[in-house]
């Protein structure tokens, strides 16, 4: 199976990334991919088998689900990786660079949706991540 990448660096130290990207309090600020939608609900036991829970609703109330995972690896401002509730498995990589701190996600595209759409959705949500820690 073809993983799915995406990319963003973050003009921000990797200490910032990290915390932003694994603190509840902050992610439920980012982790949605347009402004219909939000994360009302964010639980994160970073720690190996500790599970996430983010909850993504449409602002609406239209719709609302429940994305998970447990963790399979934790390298503090490294490498994390999941096992995602589906049973789908996805990796974080944090590398310091000359500009930020590059993020490179990858992931196992679902069935559901095209990968381009899971790929664009994706890209979206890390854009957001991009905006909320660059402040």
């Amino acid at each position: 199976m073809n993983l799915v990448t995406i990319t963003s660096t973050i003009h921000a130290p990797i200490n910032k990334v990290w915390g932003y990207w694994t603190g509840a309090e902050h992610i439920k600020k980012w982790n949605f991919a347009s402004s219909d939608w939000h994360c009302p609900k964010a639980e994160n036991h970073l720690i190996v088998g500790g599970e996430f829970h983010y909850i993504m609703s449409a602002k609406d109330n239209s719709m609302s689900f429940d994305f998970w995972g447990t963790y399979q690896t934790i390298e503090s401002e490294k490498l994390i990786e999941i096992l995602l509730g589906d049973g789908r498995k996805m990796s974080v990589l944090f590398e310091e660079t000359e500009n930020g701190t590059l993020i490179t996600e990858k992931f196992e595209p679902e069935t559901e949706n095209t990968v381009a759409l899971q790929q664009m959705g994706w890209q979206m949500i890390l854009d957001n991540f991009k905006s909320y820690t660059e402040i």
